[in-house]
Parts: C-alpha cells; sequence; structure tokens
C-alpha cells in the first residue's frame, strides 16, 4: 500500500478485531523523523519513544527532529533530512531506522493483546537488519517480506532475537562478490541488551510455488508461511513470466503461467494466504476452500477512515472510484525497482505527465538506491535521480526514463511532503490495488466506512 498507508491506527484498528494487522515498514524513520518536525500531533510518537529500552537513544531522535510547534506556515521552512543508509558508515541511519520501526509497532499493539505484522520490501536490504530489530524489540509477531527473493530473513530473524551480530548480503551491480552489511544489535543498545525476545514469524511474500518451493526447500531460508500475491495488488508486483510484452495502454500482460497453483502450495505443507483481489467474502471462501489459511487485503483498507493515505486524496480516490471514473495503471517503469507498480491515475499527482515533468528530479531520500562498482568505485544510484548523476555513477540513462521518485511520491501522499525552494511541495504518487469492486458493496452509498466495517464484513467467507 506504499509508505505509511498501512500505519500503526489502521494495523491496531484490525488487529483489535482479532486479525493481523499490518504495518507497512518502510521509510520509517523518515516518517519519524517528519511526524515529530510537524510537532507530533496527540503526542503519539513521544509516547513510544519513551517506552524504547534505551532511553538516550530515543532522545537523540527528539533533540534532532522534534519541532513543538510544527514547521508552520513559512513556506521556505523544509523537513530536515535524514541520514542515508550505507553499506560501512550507517550508523546514524540505523539508529534512526531502529526507532522509527520501534515506534510505529509499538503504537499498533498499544492498549490490546491482538496480533501485529510489518511488511518489508526485501529489495531494501541495507535497511532489513535494523528496520527488523526494532520491529522485534517492540513485539512484532510477524515480519512479512516480498519484492524479491527473501532467503536471508530467516536466519535474521533468529538472530536478531538473540541480539546477537547479523550479516545482510548486498548484491553490488557491477560485481560479481557482494557487500556484507554487519548490524550488531547489541552494540546498538550499548550493552543494554533487553530480556528474552520474542522471534516473529515470518512470512515470504511471493507470486508463484515455485519460488515458495525454493525458500521451503532448506532449513536456512525456509519461512513459517507465505503469502502468495497476484499481480492485481496495489504497490509492487512481480513482472510476468517470459519476456516482458505490453498491451495497447503499456501496461504489462499477464497470462495463465502467471496464475499460481494452489494445490503446489498445499503440497509444501506451510500456511499461506492469498493476495490481489480477495477483497469478499467470497473470495475468502474460495481462499479457505482452496487450503490458504486465508487473504490479505490491502485496497478495502486503504481507503477506510484509518488509512494512512491523507483525507483530499482519499475522498478523491473514494468519489472517482464510486463514479466508476478512476483509472489504476500498471506502470512497467515508474519504480526504479524494474517491478510493475500500480499507479492510481489523479490530477495533481505525478501520475498526471505534466506535474511529473514539471518535478525536478532529486533524490534526497535514497531507499531504492542500489550500490554499484562505477568508474570511481563503489556508487549508489537510483534510475529516478538526475540523470547526469545517474549517467556519472556509470549508469545508462536509458534506464531512467519513466522513472519516479516512489520515495517522495508515496510521502507526500500520507501529508509528509517535504516542501521545495519557492514554496512547492513535493506532488503525491498514489497506489492502490485495481480491483475496486468491493466498494459498492462495502460502502453502497458512498458513506465514509472504518477498518471495523472491512474485516466484519469479510468474516462471513471464514467460518
Amino acid at each position: 500500500m506504499g509508505v505509511g498507508v498501512s500505519g500503526w491506527r489502521l494495523a491496531r484498528a484490525v488487529s483489535r478485531e482479532g486479525q493481523l494487522g499490518v504495518v507497512s515498514g518502510t521509510a520509517l524513520d523518515v516518517v519519524l523523523a517528519r511526524v515529530l518536525q510537524s510537532g507530533d500531533p496527540g503526542g503519539h510518537a513521544r509516547r513510544a519513544l519513551a517506552a524504547f529500552p534505551l532511553p538516550e537513544l530515543a532522545q537523540t531522535a527528539l533533540d534532532c527532529y522534534f519541532r513543538p510547534d510544527g514547521l508552520g506556515e513559512d513556506p521556505g521552512a523544509r523537513m530536515r533530512t535524514t541520514p542515508r543508509l550505507r553499506a560501512a558508515g550507517g550508523a546514524p541511519a540505523e539508529v534512526l531506522t531502529v526507532l522509527g520501526n520501534f515506534a510505529e509497532v509499538w503504537l499498533a499493539k498499544e492498549g490490546h493483546d491482538g496480533v501485529v505484522g510489518v511488511n518489508y520490501l526485501e529489495k531494501i536490504r541495507l535497511a532489513t537488519a535494523p528496520a527488523m530489530f526494532g520491529a522485534i524489540l517492540a513485539g512484532v509477531d510477524h515480519v512479512l517480506v516480498g519484492a524479491g527473493v527473501p532467503g536471508q530473513i530467516p536466519a535474521l530473524a533468529d538472530r536478531l532475537a538473540r541480539c546477537e551480530p547479523c550479516v545482510t548480503r548486498i548484491a553490488v551491480e557491477g560485481d560479481e562478490r557482494p557487500l556484507d552489511h554487519v548490524f550488531d544489535p547489541a552494540a546498538l543498545l550499548a550493552g543494554h541488551v533487553p530480556g528474552a525476545l520474542r522471534r516473529p514469524e515470518v512470512l515470504a511474500i511471493v507470486s508463484l510455488p515455485v519460488l515458495a518451493a525454493y525458500l521451503a526447500r532448506d532449513g536456512a531460508t525456509r519461512p513459517d508461511g507465505f503469502v502468495i500475491e497476484t499481480s492485481g495488488a496495489g504497490g509492487h508486483s512481480a513482472p510476468p513470466r517470459g519476456p516482458m510484452r505490453l498491451d495497447g495502454a503499456g501496461e504489462p500482460l499477464y497470462g495463465p503461467r502467471d496464475d499460481p497453483d494452489l494445490a503446489r502450495m498445499v503440497a509444501l505443507g506451510l500456511p499461506f494466504w492469498l493476495a490481489g483481489g480477495q477483497a469478499s467474502p467470497e473470495a475468502v471462501a474460495a481462499a479457505r476452500a482452496a487450503g490458504a489459511a486465508g487473504v490479505q487485503v490491502g485496497s478495502a483498507f486503504a481507503l477506510c477512515e484509518e488509512s494512512g493515505i491523507a483525507r483530499a486524496l482519499r475522498e478523491e480516490l473514494l468519489d472517482r472510484a464510486h463514479a466508476g471514473t478512476l483509472t489504476v495503471r500498471t506502470d512497467p517503469a515508474a519504480s526504479p525497482t524494474g517491478f510493475p507498480f500500480k499507479v492510481a491515475q489523479l490530477p495533481g499527482t505525478v501520475s498526471d505527465p505534466g506535474v511529473a515533468a514539471a518535478r525536478r528530479r532529486v533524490c534526497d531520500l535514497g531507499f531504492l538506491r542500489t550500490p554499484a562498482r562505477g568508474p570511481r568505485g563503489l556508487v549508489y544510484r537510483c534510475p529516478a535521480e538526475p540523470v547526469a548523476a545517474y549517467v556519472r555513477k556509470g549508469g545508462d540513462e536509458a534506464e531512467t526514463r519513466g522513472r519516479l521518485c516512489l520515495c517522495n511520491g508515496l510521502l507526500a501522499t500520507i501529508g509528509l511532503a517535504q516542501r521545495r525552494p519557492g514554496g512547492r511541495a513535493e506532488p503525491p504518487l498514489v497506489t492502490i490495488g485495481k480491483d475496486l469492486s468491493f466498494l459498492p458493496r462495502l460502502s453502497p452509498d458512498a458513506s465514509p466506512y472504518t477498518a471495523a466495517d472491512v474485516v466484519r464484513w469479510l468474516a462471513p467467507g471464514a467460518r
């Protein structure tokens, strides 16, 4: 669902209804920093940081980012930049990543005993270990990882729960040898290791049983379960199998080879959930009948009252969806990851070619940068950064065409846009699933609905 759309409020609401509420774990360091700079309305972030096991570490974030009065109306006031993760020398960014994930999960779990999960992108490997550790410190119950091959995650979960040093292997473009990113949780806590931590269950998000079987065959890579995500889900999707073919609208063509064989999933003997176009009681019942443990639902929750999408954008989405005028495009080029990405076509967002063209390319967050061996040694580059910079780092200019800055656009979608010189704010980028057929049944009079409404509507399918 993007950055912060499934935030702690939404995850907590779902969890309180007896289901697994999942927070998005992407860019939570920046989310925390920008919430603090916005004055931390309600004091929620500060309340979570007060519960962090090493208070002096939490205080560093408050000292650096908290502005009691927020940014105010000054159009020249900008969000303070956050440190970037690197394979070496990225300790300040790791601290903020731990704190951001701790705060989000802690708030999602506050005040109830339901289960809470956190979702990560495997592509953002530099963040994985510190992000997971922050979530584990807060008592996260499940870790879900997709957008790649999450074979390292089960072992990471084991070691992080024991506060042991761990190594994440980072692929380097142009280099056969990966980088070893070492993260030592005990060192980060300056030896103040809390009591026994609980290892969360790991759910690998995959598109087809072939990857699930590959992960399940070895105890070191075997997750505790799977989410089988089809191409209809919001956000990133796996590319079609075989050569990329596009339809007349320039969207990837998926075919029968991309449909998961659920009998093969059942044969693996691990629980699995279906995702992508599953928001109906009938879909839940069909998934259960096919051997799935249940379904994962995103878009229905992305449009509910507890969603992190800024209210004006959410209302625009709902109005257009109810009127039948909302288009969601599977863009094969938008994401710097190279994975197809769902983009809702809304005026004033970067889905508008005019808005995208007017935006000055800048890469000041860099979550989707990848390490590469360039002419000047090890560099970090992103095909959505300024073209000249990307080429200077050894990248191919052709790879920059059509790329959008997901980092800035998705943060703008939840009301945490960076302000640029001249008072301009970063434009939003909204992602959601293609199948919104649930709306007429869930909200027949186009009235707002809550996360609890979604859960209760779907519940009969699980009986």
